[in-house]
């Protein structure tokens, strides 16, 4: 299996990136990256489980 560090290390950054959005005030915008990252996080394990031979219920 091969591991992609990048959509980890993206991943970390855009969730860094709304925690700091959401310490400055600016709820709207902290609240599309924490989605955004909540969303890449979820599609990223989903295809590191398929490719690992767990095949999810579709």
């Amino acid at each position: 299996m091969t591991t992609n560090w990048y959509k980890d290390i993206i991943t970390a950054i855009i969730f860094m990136a709304a925690l700091f959005g959401f310490i400055s005030g600016e709820y709207v915008i902290s609240s599309t990256l924490f989605a955004a990252a909540a969303i890449t996080s979820n599609v990223n394990l989903n295809r590191k489980r398929d490719v690992a031979g767990h095949f999810s219920c579709k």
